[in-house]
């Protein structure tokens, strides 16, 4: 995306402990953006399970996480738009 650490603040975010199941994954699937001339559209969902067993977020978790994680995903394509425009 072209972002260097002077982009980036370094600002603490303070996590709520319920949300830290979701940041993690999210932030696990940093790179998996599906992308086409438009710029990003969304996360990869297919590999959401297995980037969450990787972390040790088990199946049965996912349901209870996922409507954080697209929350995240949301905002992040807004802020994405944002730069764009």
């Amino acid at each position: 995306m072209g972002l260097t650490p002077d982009d980036i603040d370094e600002e603490e975010i303070e996590v709520w402990p319920e949300a830290w199941p979701a940041f993690r994954l999210f932030e696990a699937m940093s790179t998996q953006w599906r992308t086409g001339m438009g710029g990003a559209s969304g996360l990869d969902y297919s590999i959401i399970p297995t980037t969450a067993s990787m972390l040790g977020i088990k199946r049965c978790d996912l349901p209870d996480i996922f409507p954080d994680l697209r929350v995240m995903e949301a905002e992040a394509l807004a802020v994405m738009a944002e730069s764009v425009a």
